[in-house]
């Protein structure tokens, strides 16, 4: 055991003022453990003209004035106590060499107090010093840890206990140490009141595993039962470390995601998540607690939790996906192509998994890729085959999404071989199909009369798109018995198609069907109804005015039955007038020329009624 000594201050006190003044020199304070003794070091003075044959004095406990009555601890002249300290006190100093140092034995809890010193050199030459000393009585050593312990910092925590006790004297001893290493110093130190402290320390580099660890010490007096023990936990700093974390997520749009960061530091730490640079949610805590409500795919991405103290910081990622059902698909805009061109499609997606996308054209598969965001299909030297409607499909395990485009593809007209001339009684029907993108132009010729008509004289042709395919017709009245050669001519930017329209003889059919005898009445029948609807006419005739106002149709039928009056010029005029409204080519007054028009929703002028007209709703020229 190592003794360190030094010179209390009180006792330099005691020589500096030697000069024949009243005083006293105690510490302020001592302590002992329960059951041990304490010696209490006291020095005393008085003037130097009092010369007393005998020096006697008294120690009271907790108050300094007699007339009070105090408990007597010690008294030289009769030895009489109070109860309390009887065979407890004893006096270890000479009075007559001013040394009233007081011994306390068996100590218990109620002797801690003041205790006070009075000096008695007889007669009225006694005295009681302001200046006492408080005796502590405790039951634990006292553990000094620094106030920062930090991990990974060297630290030193010392074990201090008093050993004022002349008869017995502490050994100190650590408890919970272990890996901590073994104490470093162990010696008994003079403080600078005079009074006597036991200390052992203890080296160690501490680890965060360390806080919260209670250190203990034990002070245990030889030959006896009483042990005293103490402790103290270490408050270890240290950064934080994340420990709780949620590992990659995966969740359905719409659903709720709950992310925990947890981490361990000493203080709390600062616990923030954050995604892309923003932060989203921060709080002094163990741990923290992100919650998002019906995730959309805009929150799927990386998410970082940090973690920060004084002493450090830590941080953590985890991955959001969410799941979710493609998104429409996109298509490259409607694509028009010239025949033969190579035509690039591009569909493209997006979803979480990447899909399955496939590119139909009526409901056939053209080409199909699997877990890809995007299908690229090349159609090489596209043909009128490839127009038409095609769609991209994308699905997923959570959905399908489709996206419907089209692929126009233009090409020269061509006349189907279906385009034909049938004839039925006195009427000759030519056909024409053309095929063509975009929309041809069809013309009617008539070589033998030298007329062409066009299909924008709607009155006379009637044609139909469907698709790609565009169906014409003209009608020829009285020219069963001699039908003339009928060349139909389609053109578009990309080219003109012609074809005389063969002939198929379905009036000779019908005829062969009802017989001679039908044939007859048939023809009587006709003749009768022509006789009075050109009566009826003629009557209806006299009434009307021979003028048309501006909102008026102007006649479509030229009859020997017709007349027209005023002078011949106008007659002319008016003649020339419909010709060119019915876009014919040449003189030649001796043709009939009629032209079906059955889809305009339109009825001709009464005055160009005929038979089949009342019965079929056509228009009939006769040009005589």
């Amino acid at each position: 055991m190592i003794f360190l000594t030094a010179l209390p201050l009180f006792w330099i006190m005691i020589a500096a003022s030697r000069g024949g003044h009243w005083g006293a020199w105690m510490p302020s304070s001592i302590s002992a453990f329960e059951g041990t003794c304490v010696s209490i070091p006291c020095r005393f003075d008085f003037p130097d003209e009092l010369r007393p044959a005998v020096v006697h004095g008294v120690w009271y406990f907790n108050s300094p004035y007699p007339k009070n009555y105090p408990p007597v601890v010690f008294k030289s002249r009769t030895q009489v106590v109070h109860e309390s300290f009887q065979g407890r006190s004893r006096l270890l100093g000479d009075l007559g060499l001013r040394n009233c140092t007081l011994l306390l034995s068996n100590l218990s809890p109620e002797l801690g107090g003041k205790y006070y010193f009075r000096g008695d050199l007889g007669g009225y030459n006694q005295y009681t010093f302001s200046e006492h000393s408080v005796l502590d009585i405790i039951n634990t050593p006292n553990i000094v840890v620094p106030l920062e312990v930090v991990a990974g910092t060297e630290v030193e925590v010392s074990c201090l206990v008093p050993d004022n006790c002349p008869e017995l004297r502490p050994e100190l001893s650590w408890l919970g140490h272990d890996g901590l290493g073994e104490p470093a110093v162990l010696g008994r130190l003079r403080e600078d009141e005079g009074t006597w402290v036991q200390m052992s320390l203890l080296h160690f580099v501490p680890t965060r595993e360390a806080n919260g660890l209670r250190l203990g010490c034990q002070a245990s007096f030889p030959n006896t039962t009483l042990q005293f023990e103490g402790y103290a936990s270490l408050d270890v700093k240290y950064p934080p470390v994340i420990v709780e974390m949620n590992s990659s997520v995966e969740a359905i749009e719409g659903s709720h995601v709950g992310l925990l960061c947890g981490a361990d530091s000493n203080p709390l730490p600062l616990l923030t998540w954050m995604r892309d640079g923003t932060v989203l949610r921060e709080a002094v805590a163990e741990s923290l607690f992100l919650e998002l409500d019906e995730v959309t795919p805009g929150e799927d991405g990386v998410y970082a939790c940090l973690a920060e103290n004084a002493y450090g910081q830590d941080n953590r990622t985890v991955g959001l996906s969410v799941m979710y059902a493609p998104w429409k698909p996109t298509v490259n805009v409607t694509v028009v192509a010239v025949e033969g061109e190579t035509v690039s499609i591009l569909c493209s997606t997006q979803s979480n998994p990447d899909p399955i996308l496939t590119i139909f054209k009526e409901k056939q598969i053209l080409a199909t890729v699997i877990y890809e965001s995007e299908l690229q299909v090349e159609l090489p030297a596209v043909t009128p085959e490839d127009d038409g409607e095609y769609w991209c499909v994308a699905e997923n395990q959570y959905g399908q999404r489709a996206t419907a485009f089209n692929l126009s593809v233009e090409f020269a007209p061509v006349i189907l071989l279906e385009s034909h001339c049938a004839a039925a009684r006195d009427t000759v029907q030519c056909l024409c199909v053309v095929k063509s993108n975009p929309e041809p132009s069809v013309a009617f010729e008539l070589p033998s009369r030298n007329v062409t008509v066009n299909e924008t004289e709607r009155e006379f042709v009637y044609s139909e798109r469907s698709g790609l395919l565009l169906t014409s017709i003209l009608t020829l009245r009285g020219q069963a018995q001699a039908p003339p050669r009928v060349i139909c001519t389609s053109r578009n930017l990309y080219g003109t198609k012609s074809l005389e329209l063969p002939f198929q003889g379905a009036h000779r059919l019908m005829w062969a069907k009802i017989g001679p005898v039908g044939a007859v009445v048939a023809f009587a029948i006709l003749i009768a109804i022509v006789c009075y609807i050109t009566q009826t006419r003629r009557k209806k005739n006299v009434t009307e005015s021979p003028s048309f106002s501006a909102g008026d149709n102007p006649p479509v039928l030229f009859s020997s039955d017709f007349r027209i009056s005023g002078a011949p010029e106008k007659s002319e005029r008016r003649l020339g007038s419909e010709r060119r409204l019915l876009g014919l080519r040449g003189e030649h007054p001796e043709l009939d020329l009629s032209f079906s028009h059955s889809d305009l929703g339109k009825r001709p002028t009464k005055d160009s009624y005929t038979l089949t007209e009342e019965l079929a709703e056509y228009a009939e020229i006769r040009v005589k």
